[in-house]
């Protein structure tokens, strides 16, 4: 189970992007804030060498992920975080047995959930890691679902089970710790995009 009030730990953490798909996307509540804080997010994980694992629920119906997350991943490619991409069909991550792969390859227990939606594959996930005996940080402003109050109680639930709820700029700031590093300006200059 989560260590409660856990912070994130750049040498631990995994950031995982589940399912920020078009298809998803379209009838999301709060669409435009989950992109602009899963940017953040993988900005942050770029600027520290956090490994990123990013799903697909189904493409060929849900499509590809946002545009928008296209872009900020193919930037934080060129830096030093990994990022590794799983197609999957159960709702939670760790049905997908190449997700469980890649997670197990990155050596870290800690994870980082961002995604769509909430109440659906943000919380199997989450719940599913908890059970695994991971430290689950899942950031609200980086989750979403077509109903906001099957978004609020998924928070609850994650959270009475663990889970560390937090936001972007939290996990953005634990990750890098301090200021007055060059990694620092980095970030002030990623939240300022925000």
């Amino acid at each position: 189970m989560a260590v409660v009030d856990s912070v994130a730990n750049r040498d631990d953490a995994v950031l995982v992007i589940i399912d920020v798909q078009e298809g998803l996307a379209t009838v999301m509540q709060h669409r435009e804030r989950l992109l602009r804080q899963t940017a953040l997010l993988v900005e942050s994980a770029a600027i520290v060498g956090v490994p990123v694992l990013i799903t697909r629920q189904y493409p060929k119906g849900l499509g590809d992920l946002c545009p928008e997350l296209e872009l900020v991943l193919a930037s934080a490619q060129t830096d030093s975080a990994s990022i590794h991409r799983v197609d999957k069909l159960a709702f939670d991550c760790f049905g997908e047995p190449e997700f469980v792969r890649a997670l197990e390859l990155t050596g870290r227990a800690q994870l980082v959930i961002a995604g769509m939606e909430s109440h659906i594959c943000v919380c199997q996930t989450a719940l599913a890691a908890l059970r695994r005996s991971h430290d689950v940080h899942v950031v609200q402003d980086a989750c979403c679902s077509r109903d906001e109050r099957s978004s609020d109680s998924a928070f609850s639930r994650m959270a009475r089970a663990g889970a560390v709820v937090t936001t972007a700029e939290s996990v953005a700031y634990e990750l890098v710790g301090q200021a007055g590093s060059p990694e620092f300006k980095r970030l002030l200059a990623a939240v300022k995009r925000g």
